[in-house]
């Protein structure tokens, strides 16, 4: 056992060593968790918007190879619709299985 007059210094030994391990074992991978997470966050935002945007241009598309007319340009925003919702199902089948 140490002598009496050193326990103060081991004290504060045993603090700083406490407060490195948590630094190193708990704070740094949960800032390094906290990053990857955000560049997901954008990443996944990103992918919506471009999938919104090839979804419009899918839809001007088709709108541009129908005929002209009220009805043909109806018929090709419900079409571009069916078409975005079938897409959507197809990705939500294959994430969950």
């Amino acid at each position: 056992m140490p002598p009496v007059n050193e326990l103060p210094d081991l004290v504060g030994e045993f603090i700083d060593m406490s407060r490195q391990y948590l630094r190193e074992q708990t704070v740094e991978p949960a800032r390094r968790l906290g990053r990857l997470a955000g560049f997901s966050a954008i990443a996944s935002f990103l992918f919506v918007l471009a999938a919104g945007f090839l979804g419009v241009a899918g839809t001007r598309w088709l709108l541009r190879v129908m005929p002209d007319g009220n009805i043909w340009s109806g018929l090709g925003y419900l079409l571009g619709s069916i078409g975005l919702l079938a897409v959507t199902g197809l990705v939500m089948w294959r994430a969950t299985r």
